[in-house]
């Protein structure tokens, strides 16, 4: 349930001596990124600067996550569990999140098959960012200014690639040609204010009209 400052004094904070758990996730690849605690003040400072703020239990103080390291959590979203007694943060980590060097508190490795996939995301992102800066000696840039006619074309002679690989040759030849493909379908896309969750949505909703007329 997403909250609103008018919600915070509504959450159980007698629960836990006027604290709460707040789990912290990856707002692109849904990893979980840190397990903090959180006072009502820390909760109202990270609503009001989109900043995570937590409390520390064993300073018995407020701290500003990346206040010193640079490496702070920027808030998309926050919302309080059917209980009222916890929080699921959504935020956008700059830089590692744990102060040993990792991604998060947990390693650096995917934990979920999710976490893998949701790379795809981050491509998306890198793309974008060559596409705006057009550095020199970039593929990406040459081949998004050449045209969508250009990017098509490519998307087209990948596919055939992938289609002959997979009729007799190598898996890790396969994939190699898949992956050139969903790169140059992720350029295609791009141009056209596409994007790979786009996607996603048409084909959850064909699997949504399948199984409503399976019924």
């Amino acid at each position: 349930m997403k909250l609103k400052f008018a919600d915070i004094e509504q959450l159980a904070w007698d629960k836990q001596q006027g604290l709460l758990p707040a789990i912290v996730q990856h707002a692109t690849s849904g990893a979980v990124l840190m397990l903090g605690y959180m006072n009502r003040e820390a909760l109202r400072a990270s609503l009001e600067g989109r900043r995570a703020v937590f409390y520390s239990r064993s300073r018995q103080q407020l701290w500003v996550k990346g206040e010193t390291s640079g490496h702070g959590l920027e808030i998309v979203d926050i919302r309080h569990d059917c209980d009222a007694d916890a929080l699921l943060v959504t935020a956008l980590p700059v830089g590692p999140v744990c102060h040993l060097g990792t991604a998060t508190c947990f390693g650096n490795e995917p934990a979920t098959a999710a976490e893998r996939v949701a790379f795809i995301a981050e491509l998306e992102q890198i793309i974008a960012v060559r596409i705006a800066g057009s550095p020199e000696g970039s593929y990406t840039a040459k081949l998004y200014h050449d045209g969508v006619r250009h990017m098509a074309q490519k998307v087209g002679e990948e596919g055939l690639e992938v289609a002959l690989a997979g009729a007799g040759e190598s898996d890790e030849r396969v994939l190699g040609e898949a992956a050139d493909l969903l790169f140059h379908l992720l350029v295609l896309l791009r141009s056209r204010g596409l994007g790979v969750q786009a996607v996603v949505e048409e084909l959850r909703n064909r699997h949504a009209s399948r199984v409503t007329v399976a019924r």
